[in-house]
């Protein structure tokens, strides 16, 4: 996970902070010396986080932390301050012109996941509704077009190459043609570089030039750690990149990259990839980014995902069957297939608050949830519905057909099983709350909805409080 190994030498650090009532400057100096060997641990550029640390003991000596009541909670909280100003305060979006098309130029050494992320942010501003095109300008590298049709055929975005023709009259054909075809967003794939190629980056000079694009994207590894920093100064020198998209970030569990670029370079990383998958590219939020290397989760990136990937009919409809206490092995699928649509559990998990740490040494298996498929699937449409009917017999035939044991298939009878009292224990409960407030009880929804003179004779009806003596 992205900055596992930062947030537990943090988390030590500040643990001990924790566990003294009083602070003095001395604690505070020696937790930022800490931070600062963390940070350093992690990749951050050397003069980054001497300079952060330096921000935060400055702030964390004063009166207001010293004499606060929980003095260690007020550090964090400049910590937390502090991180997200560093990796650049807010979230920056993609800068739109009045007149369409946007041009956004990508850029990158090679090997650093470039032509993906052309597709992975088309895909993304082709589900906030807009129209884009992505183009072929890597002329290069072998197969660079063919694997850009095939990732812009999975993303359902139109494609426009020359074949080998110079880069920038394509780049130039590529604006005119968006503009005749009702395209808002052209995305130059742009050839990678293996090193800074002074002709290549003067190729780039020219394409900014002839089309004069609205974004100039730089796309980095975070593996890369350090290098991933000097490459994005040495680009933004040249080109005076307008964003960053830092790759990878879901396997790197140092983070330096993430942390130095924007002080390093000034410009703001924009995206981050966080997968393989087309779906896997998340606009970069500094604020809650910070709380994740902080271990105090990221909820609103994980209800967003939620909301995106979750079919909002079929959460209704099993809202309402779990209410009826109907609770069946098509339901439990249909939840499965919902959950493995926002990635890896342990990637969920790692969201919440405080569950970080918790998750660092635990080994979740995601096959599990397709082992549990492989039994639903092969029960036939009744024992699905209905699993009572399942006879030894029949568990013998469905843990043959789905390559597992009888005890599997035990087990998950036994959870469903479970689930279901759990839920007709808590909508009973719930019911009970809900009693006095059905209309016919005189209770508040009655005498809202009725006329004064109902209203007055649904409080004759009631009984009257004896007096006390």
């Amino acid at each position: 996970m992205a900055f596992e190994g930062l947030s537990e030498k943090l988390g030590n650090a500040f643990k001990r902070l924790k566990n003294k009532g009083k602070l003095t400057e001395a604690d505070v100096k020696e937790a930022m010396r800490e931070v600062r060997m963390a940070l350093l641990e992690a990749d951050v550029n050397y003069k980054v986080a001497k300079e952060f640390t330096a921000k935060i003991t400055e702030r964390a000596v004063g009166a207001d932390v010293m004499e606060s009541l929980t003095p260690a909670q007020m550090v964090i909280k400049i910590v937390n301050e502090e991180l997200t100003e560093l990796m650049g305060g807010a979230e920056v979006r993609l800068n739109f012109p009045k007149k369409p098309p946007c041009i956004i130029m990508m850029c990158g050494l090679q090997g650093s996941g470039k032509t993906t992320h052309t597709a992975k942010i088309a895909k993304l501003m082709r589900k906030q509704g807009h129209r884009p095109l992505v183009v072929g300008c890597d002329i290069y590298r072998p197969a660079a077009i063919d694997q850009l049709k095939v990732v812009a055929a999975q993303a359902e975005v139109p494609v426009f190459e020359k074949g080998t023709q110079n880069p920038v009259k394509t780049a130039k054909e590529a604006v005119k043609y968006a503009k005749d075809h009702g395209n808002d967003i052209v995305i130059l794939d742009t050839a990678g570089r293996l090193h800074i190629d002074e002709v290549l980056m003067g190729e780039l000079e020219k394409i900014k030039e002839a089309v004069e694009p609205q974004e100039i994207l730089l796309v980095v590894d975070s593996m890369t750690g350090q290098d991933a920093v000097n490459v994005a100064k040495s680009f933004n020198e040249l080109l005076d990149i307008t964003g960053v998209v830092i790759t990878k970030l879901d396997g790197d569990t140092r983070g330096g990259a993430a942390l130095s670029v924007k002080a390093v370079t000034g410009k703001p990383i924009k995206y981050a990839g966080t997968g393989e998958k087309l779906d896997d590219l998340e606009i970069f939020h500094p604020d809650r980014m910070a709380s994740r290397i902080l271990g105090m989760g990221d909820m609103l990136t994980l209800i967003e995902e939620a909301e995106e990937k979750i079919d909002k009919k079929k959460a209704q409809e099993m809202a309402e069957k779990i209410t009826k206490s109907q609770l069946d092995f098509n339901d439990l699928l249909e939840q499965f297939r919902q959950i493995k649509k926002m990635g890896p559990i342990k990637g969920i998990l790692a969201r919440l608050p405080g569950m970080e740490k918790q998750l660092q040494d635990v080994d979740i298996d995601d096959r599990q949830i397709d082992r549990v498929e492989a039994i639903i699937l092969s029960m036939t449409p009744e024992e699905r519905v209905k699993p009572s009917i399942i006879n030894p017999s029949r568990k013998r035939r469905i843990a043959a057909g789905s390559g597992m044991q009888v005890q599997d298939v035990n087990r998950l009878l036994t959870q469903l099983e479970q689930m279901q009292k759990m839920i007709k224990k808590v909508t009973k409960k719930s019911g009970k709350k809900k009693y006095k407030r059905l209309p016919g009880l005189g209770g508040p929804m009655e005498q809202q909805n009725a006329q004064p003179q109902q209203v007055q004779q649904i409080q004759q009806n009631r009984p009257k409080k004896k007096k006390r003596k």
